[in-house]
């Protein structure tokens, strides 16, 4: 018999719990704590980890911008030191900065203008290149 039980939005949740919620491997999150230093969940005897809310809507934020907007560690790292990375309203970005980095890079219209049609073209195949893997 399994059981289940909803954790208040308030408690700490297991690394495991974590991974779950995400659908990120654990070994992911860990790494992303080496890389991400604001990203510090308690840890307990024999190295448990328990992620705070805090934490847990931190991880959100970075997944998102990694595997939904095509963002790098090392740009989503920029994101964080110029405290861009914040909490999106519904329907937006989840960065603060121009949802297209290439708006920021000092190129002409027309530039941009093909930039943004081959990242759209890429965030496209990127899609269905997911659901295929998804349907294997």
């Amino acid at each position: 018999m399994v059981r289940t039980t909803e954790k208040s939005l308030t408690a700490f949740r297991t690394i495991s719990e974590v991974s779950t919620e995400l659908d990120i491997p654990q070994h992911v999150l860990r790494f992303w704590e080496g890389k991400f230093s604001n990203l510090k969940p308690l840890k307990r005897a024999g190295g448990r980890r328990y992620y705070r809310p805090e934490d847990l809507e931190l991880l959100k934020r970075i997944r998102a911008l990694l595997y939904d907007e095509g963002y790098t560690i090392k740009g989503v790292q920029k994101l964080i030191r110029e405290g861009a990375l914040r909490e999106p309203a519904q329907g937006e970005s989840v960065a603060a900065a121009p949802a297209h980095p290439v708006e920021a890079q000092g190129l002409d219209g027309a530039q941009q203008e093909e930039l943004l049609a081959l990242r759209e073209e890429l965030a496209a195949l990127r899609d269905q290149l997911r659901d295929a893997l998804r349907r294997r």
